[in-house]
């Protein structure tokens, strides 16, 4: 049976460790094993999952198969009393995707900017990433594209998609 949980400061060492098991199978193909590692530390290190949920008030949700974790996401109001809302991640293991468990997982989530009063969920997303199609599918449209410099001479270069969720 899945579980969706919200995740709790004792929950980021669960987030940390499915990212790095993850990662490696989502990205391989797309970005260097230089650049995976440097994201993976930027992203996903401890105090920055931390800084993520306590500083920034991004709500974490943990997926699990009776008790095993094997998804995860996350999600905040892109600002104050704004009605758009953005998805910062949604990853699930590479042995449950095609299950149903990612759009489980994105179902909650747009179930939950509804019941806040957002109107829009937007996301950026790799060009190259194959999760676009998922996206698609679920009505996201690509409004616009950008290459985000993250240091070390790395960029992200992503689509930016939004849903309407009214």
């Amino acid at each position: 049976m899945k579980l969706i949980k919200q995740a709790a400061p004792g929950d980021l060492e669960v987030i940390h460790e499915l990212a790095h098991k993850i990662w490696p199978v989502a990205y391989g193909d797309i970005l260097s094993p230089e650049q995976l590692t440097y994201m993976l530390e930027l992203i996903y290190s401890l105090p920055a999952l931390r800084h993520q949920l306590m500083d920034l008030k991004h709500n974490f949700l943990i997926v699990f198969d009776e008790e095993d974790p094997m998804a995860f996401a996350s999600f905040s109001e892109k600002a104050s009393n704004s009605k758009t809302y953005r998805l910062h991640k949604i990853y699930v293991s590479s042995q449950q995707q095609g299950t149903g468990m990612g759009k489980l997982l994105l179902s909650h989530i747009i179930d939950s900017v509804k019941s806040s009063g957002g109107a829009f969920l937007e996301l950026n997303v790799n060009r190259h990433n194959k999760a676009l199609d998922f996206y698609k599918k679920f009505g996201f449209k690509i409004i616009d594209e950008e290459d985000i410099d993250i240091g070390k001479g790395y960029f992200m270069n992503d689509f930016i998609m939004r849903l309407a969720v009214e």
